[in-house]
């Protein structure tokens, strides 16, 4: 078991977050501001959570897992909403699709008795899954807005040669998919030669056998990849035809796709 850090040796932390400050001063990065507040809020949000987590693993577990994943999923599923807010449905679509993954998951897991029904278990390793799917539903949203701006003029050819708009976009959902998942893809080739993951050097600090860790590092990775690629997947596919209003037209800009949101 390593040994408790005090409150004390937590003040040395401070370094971490002077010497971001203190390039982005001199380089006149303008983010001062963002990696005070960043760095502040941060804290603050961990030992609150901690708090609440404490609270929540008092409690029977159907009770505290319903509970706070489902407070996971809203605030995930608004993050994600910013990086595509004018296209029509973007709400329920996103919490749908994490609703799905985070629900699929779960049910694996259990089923085939990777990790006990617990707080202690289920709500710490939905909170990756659910976090890692919310980062790939935005990079989604924001790359597959960029390939639609990039690529009017390709797309409007197409649609003149009388092509459908899946037909037409097809390009740029790959495209999408494939900026989405190339990270994640990455991440699987280099764990535990590049990087120990979180989890597994968590469990090994607390001490769990190395082995043990690895078991359940990888059932969290591989859980991750999978929703990742999904989440990735369901979000890009669902909100590309928005991109098009109902007679086929490709909208040139985002005013035009916000004034089809408010016609839904």
């Amino acid at each position: 078991m390593s040994p408790e850090i005090s409150n004390q040796s937590l003040l040395f932390l401070v370094v971490f977050v002077i010497i971001p400050l203190s390039l982005s001063y001199f380089y006149q990065l303008g983010l001062s501001k963002d990696v005070l507040w960043s760095s502040i809020r941060g804290t603050v949000q961990l030992f609150a959570i901690g708090y609440v987590l404490t609270w929540l693993f008092d409690l029977p577990a159907e009770v505290g897992i319903p509970l706070m994943v489902g407070i996971m999923l809203i605030v995930a599923t608004f993050h994600a909403r910013q990086k595509g807010k004018e296209l029509p449905h973007i709400l329920p679509v996103i919490f749908a699709g994490l609703f799905v993954v985070e629900a699929s998951v779960l049910i694996m897991w259990l089923t085939f008795d990777m990790v006990k029904f617990t707080p202690s278990e289920v709500i710490p390793m939905s909170g990756m899954v659910i976090g890692n799917s919310m980062v790939a539903m935005g990079l989604s949203l924001e790359r597959m807005k960029s390939e639609f701006k990039q690529n009017n003029g390709r797309l409007l050819a197409a649609l003149s040669l009388g092509a459908e708009p899946k037909q037409a976009s097809h390009l740029i959902i790959r495209k999408t998919l494939n900026a989405a998942l190339i990270p994640n893809v990455d991440r699987i080739k280099t764990i535990g030669l590049v990087q120990l993951p979180g989890m597994m050097t968590g469990l090994i600090l607390g001490g769990v056998e190395p082995v043990m860790a690895i078991k359940y590092q990888l059932v969290i990775s591989l859980s991750i990849f999978s929703s990742v690629s999904i989440s990735a997947m369901f979000v890009t596919i669902a909100m590309y035809r928005y991109f098009f209003n109902e007679h086929k037209q490709l909208l040139d800009s985002e005013e035009e796709i916000e004034s089809q949101q408010q016609s839904h």
